[in-house]
């Protein structure tokens, strides 16, 4: 493959002292397809530099000195779920202390509610309830398009939707038209996970499996549905899981071009079944965004998401392979619930700031990366 530069900047030769990396190497700066070896490899190194001079090769390749940020909402509906996976600290049981359902003109008050820019996002995302018919759902993206005709909506995981055919008695692609018709504009990349069955089994057993998520992720590109891909590291699996999830994204993505972005999300163990397991460093954190831009040569961008490892290591990660820092998000209720203690929204200048002391260049986009430009309380996308 081959990268169209939009650096100017002089280039030094690549140095390490891990001879593992000069074939790597020597396939990135040739613009080369890396294999499971070599992501095996990337993993497997010490010379985290080297790395991330790998990583951020690409990706100045890619967007030069530009880093994206955009400004939205998340919604979490509800909290009721009826999965008990171990990886998780929002999902509470129906009748249990802490749950909770919003009606819907609660959720189009949240909506406008708390943020003084526009949002050109809403993203939206909770629990399986087992009560909820589909037309609420349906009856809340509709709500949001009538009150925010303006605002992408990003809205249900793909294991959100799988359980909604189910619930709806329809098939996936139907689910997924009916979404598209309600204004759903795009899906969110969560509930990936690993794809390995053996660690489903331990963390999500009772979630769609990864070939599922996969599929389901394909039927919405095919229909015109992009979304986001994620992967959740740090818990109990290895760098040879890693490694297989990165290239069953990376095979879908070459058959449908559909997904947006990467999100590599750090687990966040405190009041989860999982609690025992010490969080991510900031060795890994770095590593598997880099390991992320090298591995996934198909994908436009890689986001590090500042509410997951925190907005000092987002700046950094801007010189290891991300290009993305997320948005304002406003109240992210899903990684602090698990224990973040990063704030839970942050002001778009505040984010301007991360990106502009990390020495890039901020540009504001929406969804889709079309630039986005503001007057006032409202804005304008580019075609």
């Amino acid at each position: 493959m081959s990268f169209e530069s939009k650096s100017t900047r002089p280039r030094h030769s690549f140095q390490t002292d891990d001879k593992a990396l000069l074939p790597i190497a020597a396939k990135v700066e040739a613009g080369e397809r890396l294999s499971f070896e070599d992501g095996v490899a990337l993993y497997r190194s010490g010379d985290i530099l080297a790395v991330g001079w790998l990583a951020n090769l690409v990706r100045e390749r890619l967007h030069g000195n530009t880093a994206y940020f955009n400004v939205n909402r998340h919604i979490n509906p509800t909290n009721v779920c009826v999965a008990s996976c171990r990886l998780c600290a929002f999902g509470r049981k129906k009748g249990e202390a802490g749950t909770y359902t919003m009606a819907l003109e609660e959720a189009w008050e949240t909506a406008a509610s708390g943020y003084s820019e526009a949002v050109t996002e809403f993203h939206i995302v909770g629990g399986l309830h087992p009560d909820l018919p589909f037309e609420y759902f349906m009856d809340l993206v509709r709500g949001l398009k009538e009150r925010f005709p303006k605002v992408h909506i990003k809205a249900f995981t793909m294991v959100e939707v799988a359980f909604l055919a189910k619930r709806g008695k329809m098939t996936i692609a139907q689910t997924l038209e009916r979404m598209k018709e309600a204004g759903v504009d795009s899906l969110p990349g969560g509930g990936a996970e690993i794809f390995a069955d053996r660690i489903r089994h331990i963390i999500c057993d009772h979630k769609i499996d990864g070939s599922e998520w996969l599929d389901t992720a394909r039927t919405a590109h095919k229909i015109g549905l992009r979304s986001n891909a994620t992967m959740l590291y740090g818990h109990v699996e290895n760098d040879e899981d890693r490694v297989d999830h990165l290239l069953k994204l990376r095979a879908v993505q070459d058959e449908t071009g559909g997904f947006q972005t990467f999100i590599p999300l750090a687990f966040h163990p405190d009041n989860t079944a999982l609690a025992h397991i010490p969080r991510t460093t900031g060795m890994l954190d770095m590593k598997q965004i880099a390991v992320g831009r090298l591995m996934l040569d198909n994908f436009s961008h890689i986001k590090s998401y500042w509410q997951m490892v925190s907005p000092k290591m987002a700046q950094i990660s801007l010189r290891f392979g991300a290009d993305d820092i997320d948005g304002t998000v406003v109240e992210e209720k899903i990684y602090h619930d698990a224990g973040a203690t990063t704030p839970q929204g942050m002001r778009r200048k505040d984010l301007v700031r991360l990106i502009t002391e990390a020495g890039r260049e901020p540009f504001e986009r929406d969804t889709m990366y079309r630039a986005v430009t503001r007057s006032e309380d409202t804005f304008t996308v580019a075609v």
